[in-house]
């Protein structure tokens, strides 16, 4: 382990912060910011709606070194059939006014999420999209990746990945290919797959260049999923590329290539580390 990537906008103050993990392991971390929970402590601690445009876009700019990268759990709250547009300010306004009215402020607005994902996008900031498999309140068949095609054609080239994809790693790894800035993962599938995620991990390297994936444990929680994510994924790669260097499609000196890229070097690469 290099450096920790951490998201802490889901139970942050449960986790141990990146800090904290620096201490414990003497590695340095990094922290990727979630753009639906930034409008809601935005909200909470009072901000007006009129302000807000402004007061977000300063927020992402004030994030500091720690922040590698964003991420949108649109995939939980809107599903990703929706206007991927960039909005006016002034429809953005209207949006955070009809939220900051909620006795509880839980962004599910199409509006406040394209906002947030167009706003991060044209800081540079690498975008991180839940794909795919998750708690029972994601609607499955409408997070499937392709209906992120309008976004991808029209959003500045950032850095974008698609997290976890299960069970749609065959779309996640053709738009890795067909779009430059377009890199995916199948961390949560490892975890929940077990002993068949091995043949998650061979799909996914059938569909997409080796340069645009990235290993995941997807841990949260137990400290015994992070060594479980590790664990099933060296094993299936050792596997997978195993049986392509005896069958001679791949040569030795290749296969550690493949996984040194997809271990570690891709994510140097998309995060700028």
């Amino acid at each position: 382990m290099d450096r920790w990537i951490v998201d802490t906008g889901f139970h942050g103050h449960l986790l141990t912060t990146p800090a904290r993990l620096t201490e414990l392991s003497g590695r340095p971390s990094s922290e990727v910011l979630r753009l639906e929970r930034l409008t809601e402590q935005l909200l909470e601690a009072g901000t007006r709606a009129d302000e807000f445009p402004d007061a977000f876009r300063t927020a992402l700019r004030t994030a500091g070194a720690r922040v590698v990268g964003s991420k949108t759990i649109a995939a939980y709250r809107t599903s990703f059939d929706i206007d991927w547009s960039r909005p006016a300010d002034a429809v953005v306004v209207e949006h955070a006014r009809e939220l900051s009215d909620r006795q509880t402020i839980r962004v599910d607005s199409p509006v406040l999420i394209a906002f947030g994902v167009h706003e991060a996008a044209a800081l540079g900031l690498p975008i991180q999209v839940h794909v795919g498999f998750g708690d029972r309140d994601l609607d499955l068949h409408r997070t499937d990746p392709m209906l992120l095609l309008p976004l991808l054609r029209t959003m500045p080239p950032v850095p974008v990945l698609l997290l976890h994809c299960y069970p749609f790693h065959r779309q996640a790894g053709y738009l890795a290919q067909a779009f430059d800035n377009v890199n995916f993962d199948v961390g949560l599938g490892i975890n929940h797959l077990g002993p068949r995620s091995t043949a998650l991990v061979a799909e996914a390297l059938e569909t997409a260049p080796f340069a645009k994936q990235l290993y995941s444990s997807d841990a949260f929680g137990p400290p015994e999923l992070h060594l479980l994510g590790s664990v099933l994924w060296r094993r299936a790669m050792g596997r997978v590329l195993g049986g392509w260097v005896r069958a001679g499609d791949c040569s030795e000196r290749d296969a550690i290539r493949i996984v040194d890229l997809i271990g570690a070097r891709n994510a140097e690469r998309v995060y700028a580390l």
